[in-house]
């Protein structure tokens, strides 16, 4: 029973992941801003490919 909610879980963080990285989200943040340096829709793409990762460790791991 554990591996099917493991399993739904996941379906779910690549469906948010799908969303994070289409086109109407990625217009948002593709601004001509720089933080610390950083464009804007850059420090977007990697923190929100960084929080998928953790997402999918957390999940993967368990308790």
């Amino acid at each position: 029973m554990r591996t099917r909610s493991i399993g739904h879980r996941l379906v779910a963080l690549f469906a948010l992941g799908c969303m994070l990285f289409n086109t109407p989200l990625l217009g948002i943040f593709d601004r001509p801003v720089a933080v610390w340096g950083i464009p804007l829709l850059y420090a977007y793409v990697f923190a929100a490919w960084l929080i998928l990762i953790a997402a999918i460790a957390w999940i993967s791991e368990g308790r």
